[in-house]
């Protein structure tokens, strides 16, 4: 009766609807997120894995600037038509120094987390230039100004003591060197280093 009577009362008061729906979805999502924060395959990086380097990072920046994500998702489902076709299925802890993640969900081109190592430096060069040059049937575009574009290596080593106040462990010594990293590199390298070190650490045990 206490039931149907807390029910009727909400029905008929628009605030304690709000109030118990909002309270609802606060418990939800709690009892769902909470718990994967004391998970250690889900907040501890897999054997081997390493945050990106300067040049691999200023990539990622270059990938999340031009959208690619919009087309290509970085999440391998416990799949067997996935894993035949990509590889190993993704695992969190891959993930770990990725800020933001980029798994996604729309696959308008494949799926990028099995990329590295799959194609050469050059393919990939020349895929970036002109996709079409390699996949004829390719509605991708082409990002040929990449190759001209220089990369800011002072902004990089303030993104990554920034990276470092968030656990990732980069040492002074690291960010000393990223002018050197980057000396003569464009974005254009920078965005080739990403992709062939994507998904390579199960890859290549």
């Amino acid at each position: 009766m206490a039931v149907n009577g807390l029910q009727d009362s909400a029905e008929r008061n628009v605030a304690l609807l709000i109030v118990l729906i909002l309270l609802a979805a606060v418990v939800g999502g709690l009892v769902q997120i909470v718990p994967l924060f004391f998970q250690l395959s889900t907040t501890q990086p897999v054997d081997g894995l390493r945050p990106y380097t300067a040049l691999q990072l200023a990539g990622r920046d270059v990938y999340v600037r031009e959208g690619c994500y919009n087309c290509h998702s970085q999440m391998i489902r416990p799949f067997r038509a996935e894993t035949e076709r990509y590889g190993h299925y993704s695992v969190a802890g891959e993930f770990v120094y990725d800020r933001p993640f980029q798994w996604g969900s729309k696959r308008t081109g494949p799926d990028l987390h099995r990329v590295g190592g799959r194609y050469s430096d050059e393919w990939h060069r020349v895929h970036l230039i002109d996709p079409r040059d390699v996949v004829p049937e390719s509605i991708m575009p082409g990002y040929p100004w990449l190759a001209d574009a220089e990369l800011d290596a002072e902004e990089m080593q303030d993104r990554m003591r920034a990276l470092r106040l968030l656990g990732h462990p980069y040492t002074d010594q690291e960010i000393a060197q990223v002018s050197t990293a980057l000396t003569d590199k464009t974005e254009m390298d920078a965005m080739i280093a990403y992709l062939q070190g994507l998904g390579t650490t199960l890859k290549n045990r």
